[in-house]
């Protein structure tokens, strides 16, 4: 498999990326397989539209408008997956009074795929998380937290592998680091490991060794620290690794009107999106394959 020249340019107004060579044209020229990229971050136990007097999001938002939204979009394109990159918990009463017992539910019921873990899933205590897994009836991806000496131990997966369209999706996940962030005694012997080292680990065993198509990192380390540039965040982490496709990201709360093109450390071109908070938006990332397995793509967030 040959690595691929991923992105060759951009056009603003309709938020659309052109990779590997492909015209605008070739979309309906040639036959492509379609992969549709769907997720959320820090979505914090919001599940109904804010009110109409909200000053910034007037009537915006909802669960159940979400869920519209993923049902057609997976009608038009049955190769879809969702994600969330964490921050499920904590926000509104709903998580006071049910502990996340209906965040696991809703989500499960708009059969999220995956997620990774953010620091305010652990404002219960990691016993707290744990009692509420029987819930979610979808895969917890997270790399870089060692839970081995822990009640969540064997209870997620550093990475998944997905099949759809004939394709592999190779997706992992990375934590934003809990001490000073997070009370020590929620997270307890939990290990936090160096995200850098293990994204490098992680998208070189999908790429080279799982041979996979497509690689995504669901990431809630945060966009980028103005005020703390050498933070890791996920535009640091992008420069300094290869081989990841795509960040979902979260935990800054960002609103990226389309994704962010980085070049990572091998001068390739890559994908960061985040879709700010509360279920507001709706990240969409569609990627199409050419028999060689050049990569275009397009991407947008869209509007709850």
């Amino acid at each position: 498999m040959k690595r691929r020249d991923f992105i060759k340019k951009t056009t603003v107004s309709g938020a659309f990326l052109t990779l590997g060579g492909l015209s605008l044209s070739s979309f309906q020229e040639e036959k492509l397989k379609h992969i549709t990229i769907l997720h959320t971050n820090d979505t914090h136990s919001h599940f109904e539209p804010l009110k109409a007097t909200n000053h910034s999001f007037p009537g915006r938002g909802g669960i159940a408008r979400r869920a519209a939204l993923v049902d057609k979009i997976r009608k038009e394109n049955p190769n879809t997956f969702l994600f969330d990159a964490g921050d499920i918990f904590q926000g509104t009463p709903y998580f006071n009074f049910f502990g996340g017992e209906v965040e696991f539910k809703l989500m499960s019921k708009l059969r999220y795929d995956a997620s990774t873990i953010g620091n305010h899933d652990f404002d219960n205590g990691i016993d707290g998380l744990f009692k509420q897994l029987p819930h979610a009836k979808f895969d917890f991806i997270i790399a870089n937290y060692d839970f081995s000496n822990t009640v969540m131990d064997g209870k997620t997966s550093p990475y998944k592998i997905y099949h759809k369209a004939g394709l592999k999706i190779g997706v992992f996940g990375l934590g934003v680091g809990l001490e000073g962030l997070v009370d020590s005694g929620n997270y307890k012997e939990t290990k936090y490991l160096d995200p850098v080292g293990i994204a490098q680990d992680m998208s070189r065993i999908l790429k080279e060794e799982k041979y996979c198509d497509l690689v995504i990192c669901l990431s809630h380390l945060g966009y980028y620290y103005k005020r703390n540039p050498d933070k890791i965040s996920d535009l640091t982490l992008a420069k300094q690794t290869q081989n990841i496709d795509l960040i979902i990201g979260g935990h800054t709360h960002t609103f990226l009107p389309k994704p962010t093109i980085v070049k990572n450390s091998a001068g390739e071109n890559m994908l960061i999106n985040q879709v700010g908070k509360w279920g507001l938006n709706l990240g969409r990332v569609d990627f199409y394959f050419d028999d060689a397995r050049n990569i275009s793509a397009k991407g947008k967030s869209i509007i709850v």
